[in-house]
């Protein structure tokens, strides 16, 4: 498994993250901990959830908690925009995930992004909860280009942004990963198959493998899907005028 360091975070992830949100759909806390165990002998060490899925995050605690811990990063996050629920959902999502910390939280999908002593307050609440070592660092996910761009361009010491980024995205998209590594912000490529559209995984991965620093999350609702990722993440195709064809057929199809 390659290590890449996430942006100013400097936190060393591996090239293959894992979005665990299916966890909480799956028949048991055993199946759960089968695939979460896979993935960390496989080199997984970055495990992204939510606590918009509360299940989600109890099973990833299950599975993690421990001497496990202190060898991966866990990354949460909260849709909320007022300081005190933030703080219950950071306390809410400790007790969930057995951890003292959180390594990355992120706002999830705000309608507006939080500026630098805004009246809301969120911005201090996430540096005091910082300052505190309850949470490391902190980013901010979303669908919105304009917020995600507003970002870019804030005060805020925002240390990742996690936003959708796959071989079918358009070229400002690819500005935006360009100008995230510029300015050092850890780029995580949310929905890396297109929501379900993309069906060729290595060539997914082989689109990923000339962009290492951008982390892409990946979803799997099974070990036989995780270890599929797994096995390209380590074989990726060759980046060769073949391969280009192959993107650029793709690209023709799904537009």
């Amino acid at each position: 498994m390659n290590y890449v360091a996430l942006g100013k975070s400097n936190l060393l992830v591996s090239r293959t993250a894992l979005r665990t949100m299916a966890l909480a759909n799956m028949a048991d806390d055993e199946e759960a901990c089968k695939i979460i165990n896979a993935a960390y002998e496989g080199g997984v060490n970055f495990f992204d959830t939510s606590r918009s899925s509360p299940e989600s995050e109890l099973r990833l605690g299950n599975a993690l908690h421990g001497s496990i811990r202190k060898n991966i990063y866990v990354s949460t996050k909260t849709s909320s925009l007022v300081s005190w629920k933030i703080q219950e959902d950071v306390e809410s999502s400790l007790t969930a995930l057995k951890t003292d910390y959180i390594d990355l939280y992120q706002l999830e999908n705000p309608a507006y992004l939080p500026k630098e002593h805004g009246e809301d307050g969120v911005v201090s609440t996430l540096m005091d909860l910082k300052s505190q070592g309850i949470i490391k660092h902190f980013g901010v996910t979303t669908e919105n280009f304009e917020i995600a761009r507003e970002l870019l361009n804030s005060s805020v010491p925002w240390e990742t942004l996690q936003f959708p980024f796959n071989f079918l995205c358009s070229q400002d998209i690819l500005e935006l990963v360009f100008d995230c590594r510029e300015q050092n912000v850890g780029f995580l490529a949310m929905q890396p198959l297109c929501g379900g559209i993309i069906q060729n995984i290595p060539l997914a991965l082989g689109f990923f493998s000339q962009y290492d620093y951008a982390v892409p999350v990946w979803g799997a609702h099974t070990v036989d899907e995780l270890l599929h990722i797994l096995y390209f993440s380590e074989n990726p195709p060759v980046i060769d005028e073949k391969f280009q064809e192959e993107i650029e057929k793709a690209r023709a199809f799904f537009n």
